[in-house]
């Protein structure tokens, strides 16, 4: 007789085996977050997988455009992207790298050079879209704005790491870090580039937050820049279109709302997992600057939900784990420049993302890593490479990588005195 055996019920957890496992993955979670290291790898691996996006997409977005400018050359600017990230990544090891005093010295003269190139663009610039922030060095054109966010937060870092002990004083807050931002920040208004007098304006309040300046100056700036933009923003016909119309671009579709609202139409259209890599619709001359200001929503088009929520995921870790370094540190220099960067870095994501999403009005903020462009790419990777290094120094951070070096030099000569042996 055959013995019948019945079936096996699926094993269900108990409510207290689902907590106990949840546990577990929190305690392990807080274990990998607690490591010497964690700071320095989010770090690195979160900026190499933007940087790595963001050639993906430039090569995606640009090819259309590429073809039809560049003699049918699909590649062409995706090539100048790579030349830029050669240039970029040497940059960004060195900054890394370099001892911290001699980095400091820079700070001043950076400062004084970031103002002469700033100055130049006022007077010589060339105008592209309505703005004066291009200087053209030869053949090559160059975006100063973009190299005077990084000058201004070395040297409003160094200038307070100076004053740490006299911070309690609303004087020494103020000058001279403020007179000297407004001036580098009134040369760049004065080339109509208001999206990036606002980023600068946000650096400038950022590094006013972390020395512990009081509420009243925030309300008064808050105040002083609202009137001022708007000021700015009924003064240029053009500016004020994008202004009024950015909540509604289908009011205007057929001018003002063409950019944003092809945006949407990208964003839309991608769904959860997006049309795939190269299939978007309208980077086929629709839609305006895919490649640089606009390049979220072709990526949004491409890789859906899940690829926009990943590259705000990494903008994110990169925040995290530089605050992370920020608190941890006891050097006033590392503290104040790695919140100016945080600021500068995901102060510029979210306006760029906010533009697209059209949340904000259309102010040409090109999208950190991920946008075509050398003058705003490199500056980002050498305060990247600067955060690496901050993170690397960190007393507890610099012995365990000394002892993996030391662990792995003693293998090697382990290893080639066995081969002796044998």
């Amino acid at each position: 007789m055959a013995i019948v055996t019945p079936p096996r019920r699926p094993s269900r957890r108990t409510p207290a085996q689902g907590r106990s496992a949840a546990s577990s993955w929190f305690a392990a979670l807080q274990d990998a977050l607690a490591r010497p290291l964690t700071s320095y790898y989010l770090l690195l691996g979160a900026s190499a997988l933007l940087l790595t996006i963001g050639l993906i997409m430039v090569f995606s977005a640009s090819s259309v455009y590429a073809f039809e400018n560049y003699d049918q050359n699909s590649y062409a600017v995706v090539v100048k992207q790579l030349i830029w990230v050669a240039i970029g990544l040497p940059c960004a090891w060195v900054a890394g790298h370099l001892p911290q005093r001699w980095v400091r010295r820079l700070a001043w003269p950076g400062y004084f050079f970031s103002l002469g190139l700033l100055l130049l663009t006022s007077l010589f610039g060339v105008t592209r879209n309505g703005n004066t922030n291009w200087l053209a060095l030869g053949p090559i054109q160059i975006q100063p704005s973009e190299i005077a966010k990084l000058a201004l937060v070395l040297w409003a870092a160094h200038v307070y790491a100076n004053k740490e002990r006299r911070l309690g004083n609303l004087h020494q807050v103020m000058m001279p870090v403020v007179p000297g931002m407004l001036v580098a920040t009134g040369l760049v208004i004065f080339g109509h580039d208001l999206g990036t007098a606002l980023v600068l304006f946000a650096i400038l309040l950022g590094m006013l937050w972390v020395v512990g300046a009081p509420a009243r100056v925030f309300a008064l700036s808050f105040l002083v820049i609202s009137v001022f933009a708007g000021a700015l923003a009924a003064a240029d016909p053009e500016r004020l279109t994008r202004i009024t119309t950015f909540t509604d671009p289908m009011r205007d579709y057929n001018s003002a709302g063409w950019q944003p609202a092809h945006g949407l139409f990208a964003l839309s259209s991608g769904g959860l997992f997006g049309q795939g890599i190269g299939a978007s619709q309208q980077k086929w001359g629709n839609l305006p600057e895919a490649h640089t200001d606009f390049i979220f929503a072709v990526l949004g088009e491409e890789l859906g939900l899940i690829g926009t929520l990943l590259v705000i995921g990494l903008f994110l870790t990169v925040a995290y784990a530089a605050i992370r370094v920020a608190r941890r540190t006891k050097d006033p220099f590392v503290r104040y420049m790695t919140f100016g960067i945080v600021v500068w870095i995901i102060g510029q994501m979210m306006i760029n993302v906010g533009m697209v999403l059209a949340l904000l009005p259309v102010i040409g903020i090109p999208l950190p890593l991920v946008s075509y462009g050398g003058s705003a790419l490199v500056p980002s990777l050498v305060a990247l490479g600067m955060l690496v290094g901050f993170a690397r120094r960190e007393p507890e951070a610099a012995r365990a990588l000394a002892q993996r070096r030391k662990a792995r030099n003693s293998g090697v000569t382990a290893g080639r005195i066995d081969g002796r042996g044998l």
